[in-house]
């Protein structure tokens, strides 16, 4: 068996409004916490111990997750008083684990999607006699991400941070945000203050002649760290693109929750999501969009690539593209919300405040 520790203690800072009550694993994601897709997928490779690593509205996280046992896991949770980065927060778990010196401890960032095929990644981890194995993905655009260049082996050669020239692209393999560490090396970690994996923790490894594996899986990869993204990975569980054992329900172009309500002649597409308890009225239109418990869309409105927040009213014939808005909020009829505009928590938009010219 082997245990792992999963990394939810980030602010999601860029995720906010979504992130102001809800710490960020925890936001929905095809209908239920995004968590719940990384716990099942951790069981279903034979993760049976987990300990999450938990800071931010960190008391949300036991309460609804309990001891894991619905999920068929034993969780454990660890609070860090003061943020501790990555590898601080590794670190400050490493007395719950339960692993020998020798033995794989799987390791996941809680803001990822992905397909990542985790027994691969712990047997490529075991048959290399790595000290850390890391999942790599390779991109079109790696200049937002840390490079990882490796050699034929796939054994690491550098980490290289966010190059921006041509020179500096010598590849286009980037840390995907799972790891395999002997369990051993967890214990190199100073304890007790801010450390960062990327970079520290590893480039230090490095240095020093550790052995560094590098395993590129191509599949399904998904950094679920901005509004557009998280709604995108959400209809992407949905329409089956993602995978996920969790998904509660069928996949298809839509997912309604029991509880919610949607008129007969509105239309959900491009793997929508209706929250319990939320409401969609005649006429509207949903396409790839996330409308979280207790929403409201009222008649003709239309909604694409966007989320609606727990407890949110979008007014009639409003129309919603790439716009996220927050919990509670109010948006009166006939307003036009476009191309990543955000709408805090609790604010009230009259009707016919925000509209777009047609040469627009």
């Amino acid at each position: 068996m082997t245990e792992a520790i999963l990394l939810v203690g980030g602010k999601g800072t860029r995720l906010r409004p979504l992130t102001v009550h809800t710490p960020k694993p925890m936001v929905p994601a095809a209908g239920v916490p995004f968590l719940t897709h990384q716990l099942a997928r951790a069981r279903a490779a034979g993760v049976e111990h987990i300990v999450l690593a938990t800071s931010y509205l960190a008391e949300v996280f036991e309460p609804y997750f309990g001891d894991g046992s619905e999920l068929g896991l034993h969780l454990e949770y660890v609070t860090e008083e003061e943020p501790l980065g990555t590898g601080g927060a590794i670190r400050n778990v490493a007395s719950r684990l339960h692993s020998a010196p020798e033995d794989p401890v799987l390791i996941f960032n809680g803001d990822i999607l992905t397909g990542l095929d985790i027994p691969a990644l712990v047997t490529t981890h075991e048959t290399s006699g790595a000290d850390v194995s890391l999942h790599l993905t390779r991109v079109d655009d790696p200049r937002a991400y840390g490079l990882v260049p490796t050699d034929d082996t796939g054994r690491v050669q550098a980490f290289l941070e966010k190059p921006q020239t041509p020179e500096e692209i010598v590849t286009d393999q980037i840390n995907a945000g799972a790891y395999v560490f002997r369990r051993s090396v967890i214990d190199t970690i100073p304890a007790g203050r801010p450390v960062s994996v990327e970079r520290e923790t590893f480039p230090e490894l490095l240095a020093s002649g550790a052995h560094l594996q590098g395993m590129v899986d191509s599949t399904y990869w998904l950094d679920l760290g901005t509004p557009q993204a998280f709604v995108r990975g959400s209809a992407d569980l949905v329409l089956g693109r993602a995978p996920s054992p969790a998904v509660p329900g069928r996949r298809g172009e839509r997912l309604v929750l029991p509880t919610a309500e949607v008129a007969p002649d509105a239309k959900l597409t491009g793997g929508t999501v209706v929250g319990a308890g939320a409401r969609v009225g005649a006429g509207a239109r949903i396409s790839g969009s996330t409308v979280l418990e207790g929403a409201v869309v009222e008649p003709g409105a239309v909604v694409t690539d966007s989320l609606i927040g727990a407890g949110a009213r979008i007014g009639a014939r409003t129309v919603l593209a790439g716009a996220v808005v927050g919990d509670g909020a109010r948006i009166g009829a006939d307003n036009e919300l476009r191309d990543g505009v955000r709408v805090w928590c609790g604010a009230e938009l009259a009707d016919g405040a925000v509209r777009f010219s047609s040469d627009q």
